[in-house]
């Protein structure tokens, strides 16, 4: 399942997470490309199932995101907080390199909005 939601104050929200469905990764990834578009200043909150939920292709698809989008993102995004139900450890550590704006990864909802609301006006 796949959603994209902005919030007043700021916060975008990306949801990504069982029950995955077959429309799912172009879904994920056209939700990517409306992030890469999105005007600024905001915050975004990732929510996502497990991982292993895109096809080669697919990651493909999100790591050419990730460098056409580099620019624009530490442009306009503040903060990005990332929900798994279990955090991997280098998480953190992989989105850094990519963009120069805070990170937080959690498995806790309500502590990653309290982060993101830190750096929004």
């Amino acid at each position: 399942m796949v959603r994209l939601e902005a919030e007043a104050g700021g916060i975008v929200t990306l949801g990504y997470h069982p029950p995955y469905g077959a429309d799912d990764e172009p879904a994920y990834l056209a939700a990517l490309d409306r992030i890469g578009r999105w005007p600024g200043p905001f915050a975004l909150l990732a929510v996502l199932g497990h991982g292993d939920h895109l096809s080669a292709a697919g990651e493909r698809s999100q790591a050419l995101w990730f460098k056409a989008t580099r620019e624009v993102m530490n442009r306009h995004c503040r903060a990005l907080a990332i929900v798994r139900a279990v955090p991997g450890p280098r998480t953190a550590e992989v989105f850094g390199r990519l963009w120069t704006f805070p990170i937080l990864v959690t498995a806790d909802q309500a502590a990653a909005r309290r982060f993101l609301e830190g750096y929004l006006p």
